[in-house]
């Protein structure tokens, strides 16, 4: 995705098992932000991305399967970074550390047996596989994703933006649809552009797509939450109904300091801000894409 930025997967795909875990490393620390736009939100160590509170950095994102018990897996993920003495210094000693690890989870229950879902064991082992080249599709927090009729998974897109770089990852689960159920058709070209016939589906209640926005620019964390804001239009564009009741959908930002934003300051921002969405749409399409069938929901591929 981004200079600095790793992305770790940990999931189960057998059976009794279709769930799992990501992780977006930011070892070195980056600016955090976050913008949730559904009516379900399962999240955790939100309130401090708030641009009036204390922290500025986070040290990692943690996206999981497992509805609101797979918020648990954020506890390996801190336990891996404390073991490194990487986190928000809190005392004398280099490893005084708190490390700070925001997240959020969709709902993907129904696709194991009960009592089968990620813990914190899937964040430890999605840190210690991360890095800057990695899987995509029905992997970590993806294993068992939905999007509308279809199998979701993980997706990926970037964008250069000037002298900067814009990048997205979303695990795609809404409750909404990718294709118009009407001409079967995709909302976006992107995914395909043949009309396919989609799968009947029950609707369950419970879906939520999460993702993260990483860009390289030194923002602020004002200016960084309106990236997580524009990338939920990105959201928006690709799946329709998007930021239903049902859905919990959150993303995430994440700025890394890298290269300098140039004057004046709030065009450049503006530029970022339209990109996010961008990518943020196509990492969604990405998701849809890459997945496989599983479990009996089918794919769009297989169409």
């Amino acid at each position: 995705m981004i200079p600095g930025v790793l992305v770790g997967h940990h999931h189960r795909i057998e059976p009794g098992w279709a769930t799992g875990t990501t992780v977006v490393l930011v070892p070195q620390g980056a600016v955090g932000a976050v913008d949730g736009r559904g009516g379900a939100p399962g999240t955790r160590e939100t309130d401090l991305l708030d641009p009036a509170n204390l922290v500025q950095q986070v040290h990692a994102i943690c996206l999981s399967g497992g509805s609101a018990y797979g918020l648990a897996a954020a506890d390996g993920v801190m336990r891996w970074l404390s073991e490194r003495s990487i986190g928000f210094q809190v005392g004398a000693q280099p490893h005084h550390v708190v490390p700070i690890v925001p997240g959020a989870v969709i709902f993907d229950l129904p696709m194991s047996e009960w009592g089968n879902r990620p813990d914190a064991s899937f964040g430890y082992e999605a840190c210690a596989a991360a890095a800057t080249e990695f899987a995509l599709g029905c992997v970590g927090a993806g294993a068992g994703a939905r999007v509308g009729s279809l199998k979701g998974g993980v997706g990926v897109a970037t964008k250069k933006v000037g002298d900067h770089t814009v990048g997205a990852l979303a695990v795609v689960n809404a409750a909404g649809e990718v294709v118009d159920r009407a001409t079967g058709l995709p909302w976006l070209p992107a995914l395909g552009t043949s009309a396919v016939a989609l799968p009947e589906r029950k609707p369950d209640g419970l879906n939520t797509t999460i993702g993260v926005v990483a860009v390289d620019a030194d923002l602020s964390k004002a200016e960084c939450q309106r990236i997580a804001m524009a990338a939920q239009d990105g959201l928006a564009r690709a799946v329709r109904p998007a930021h239903s009741m049902f859905d919990g959908d959150t993303v995430f930002a994440l700025a890394t300091g890298a290269v300098p934003l140039p004057e004046p300051r709030v065009f450049v921002l503006d530029a970022l801000c339209a990109a996010a969405a961008e990518v943020f749409a196509d990492a969604v399409v990405s998701g849809a894409r890459e997945a496989t069938s599983l479990n009996g929901v089918t794919a769009f591929r297989d169409l």
